[in-house]
């Protein structure tokens, strides 16, 4: 009899085992279901976003093209702004050698004689090789030669410059 209710005992057990193993399994596969719903979704958004990336990249590529297209259309332009850059610069510095060259003649002009003897003439120098130092020479020759007038012909030209401006509006 011991073995009889021992065996039921197992049944009942087994049986209470089972049921609450199916509720657990029942539970695991409403997760699952969630979980791939949930990745569905997921995928879904994915594939959208991909097609607006792909979109971007695109109008990105296409807008990029636009501006070295529109880069090499300005190319010539700004050669020509450098090359006027490169003229102004040897203009100014013969400008320069020129304005040396009147003003040492008007100074001899207006000294004596015997002052002449004495005072050392104005050499005018060949203008440097590189464009940096034709710059600083031009810009030490502007601002720092005073004694040659330096300042006077700046202003006046300053002052040709706003007239010219203002003529041409």
């Amino acid at each position: 009899m011991i073995y009889q209710i021992s065996v039921a005992l197992i049944a009942v057990a087994f049986a209470v085992l089972v049921f609450f193993l199916i509720r657990t399994l029942k539970s695991a596969q409403s997760s699952l279901d969630n979980v791939s719903q949930t990745l569905q979704e997921v995928q879904k958004t994915i594939d959208e976003l991909s097609y607006e990336v792909k979109q971007t990249v695109r109008h990105a590529n296409d807008i990029t093209a636009d501006v070295q297209n529109k880069m090499k259309k300005i190319d010539p332009v700004m050669e020509s702004v450098q090359n006027l850059g490169e003229v102004l610069n040897e203009v100014t510095a013969a400008a320069k050698q020129v304005s040396s060259t009147m003003i040492a003649k008007f100074q001899t002009k207006r000294s004596n004689p015997q002052e002449d003897k004495a005072s050392e003439p104005i050499h005018v120098q060949a203008a440097p090789a590189t464009k940096t130092d034709r710059t600083l020479q031009s810009y030490d020759a502007t601002y720092n030669d005073a004694a040659n007038g330096g300042k006077k012909w700046l202003k006046y030209v300053d002052l040709a410059a706003n007239l010219w401006q203002r003529a041409r509006k």
